[in-house]
């Protein structure tokens, strides 16, 4: 993602596959296969390690990320060279962060990007509908029956997007 200043920051994500569930990310301008093993520590402490890890064949996924892998007893599984449709939700959400929230705003810093996916990321897990899930959303939800109330709009990620809950009158 550049920035205002013509800087380039970069995401990480790590991505549950079952209900689409972003677990962790980060963002710094200089990635490093260091950097990277230190942030698959922080998505998955005290031994809630899955058993394995898609990704791409990336610099960033170098000897130290595979030995923290290793270490933590996942087993990284490679997609094929120039092959993004093998891991497919995570293009999906890379190509819906796009779309729906970074398109439409001006990066300063590395906190406002940052900021911004914390509240894009909120609205994603609590809010936004997914088809594949049954047009639930990826932390379930309750139903909310018309006894509760009106429909209200809530804004969401600075107004970008909208939520709509039932409220008492």
């Amino acid at each position: 993602m550049p920035t205002v200043t013509f800087r380039v920051l970069y995401v990480f994500i790590v991505l549950a596959h079952e209900r689409r569930r972003l677990l962790h990310f980060n963002v710094t301008a200089h990635p490093t296969s260091e950097w990277t093993a230190q942030q698959i520590v922080e998505a998955f402490p005290w031994g809630s390690a899955p058993g394995y890890l898609l990704h791409d064949r990336d610099s960033i996924y170098g000897d130290p990320f595979r030995q923290r892998l290793r270490e933590m007893g996942i087993r990284d599984v490679l997609t094929a060279p120039r092959s993004p449709w093998q891991n497919s939700y995570a293009e999906r959400l890379i190509g819906s962060i796009r779309r729906e929230c970074l398109d439409h705003i001006l990066v300063l810093s590395e906190s406002s990007l940052r900021r911004t996916l914390k509240s894009y990321f909120y609205y994603y897990l609590q809010a936004r509908t997914h088809l594949a899930l049954g047009k639930d959303t990826p932390e379930p939800r309750a139903i909310q029956p018309p006894e509760l109330g009106r429909v209200v709009e809530i804004p969401e990620v600075g107004g970008l997007h909208h939520r709509y809950e039932r409220r008492a009158a």
